[in-house]
């Protein structure tokens, strides 16, 4: 049994440290709100820096940042070009809720389904709200966990900087 973990162990480190050191998104089906398929390569802002939020319907915190940011956003598109994608990682049985909430909220982000976790896997997301920073070239380059209000004012110094790149 130890050899079994000492063989196991380096592997999940390797993975991990994989995971960290991603520099740009794998590529991943999803679903849009209409149903349609949606690759996450497809994920491009004309060299601008986008926004990749992973919440979901249950998440408190998730949404108050995403509200926040929705106070904000339109400022934000204008001075920067920023693009939001919002990925829900609500599962089978929630998925039906994201539509509702998205429409009474009203945002403009753009909106994915990630129903069986595929893409926080391959993110390497724990825990939500995860929100990842892609400069116009699609790299990552920053990324926080857990919200606490004035995070939003964090990420666009950050959205600000990658523009400038």
């Amino acid at each position: 049994m130890k050899k079994i973990i000492l063989l196991v162990f380096p592997c999940l480190l390797m993975t991990c440290a994989l995971v960290a050191q991603q520099k740009t998104i794998p590529s991943v089906k999803l679903e849009t709100l209409d149903g349609k398929s949606f690759n996450t390569s497809a994920i491009e802002n004309d060299g601008n820096p986008t926004i990749i939020s992973f919440w979901a319907t249950w998440c408190k915190p998730c949404k108050e940042e995403l509200n926040n940011i929705a106070d904000e956003y339109e400022d934000w598109m204008d001075e920067t070009g920023v693009k939001l994608v919002a990925v829900s990682i609500d599962d089978q049985r929630s998925a039906t809720r994201v539509k509702p909430y998205v429409n009474s909220v009203g945002w403009d982000y753009q909106i994915l389904l990630d129903k069986n976790s595929d893409f926080k896997r391959a993110m390497g997301v724990q825990n939500v709200p995860h929100t990842f920073l892609l400069d116009g070239k699609g790299n990552i380059v920053y990324q926080h966990n857990s919200y606490s209000p004035g995070d939003e004012d964090k990420l666009y110094d950050k959205v600000q900087a990658a523009a400038k790149k």
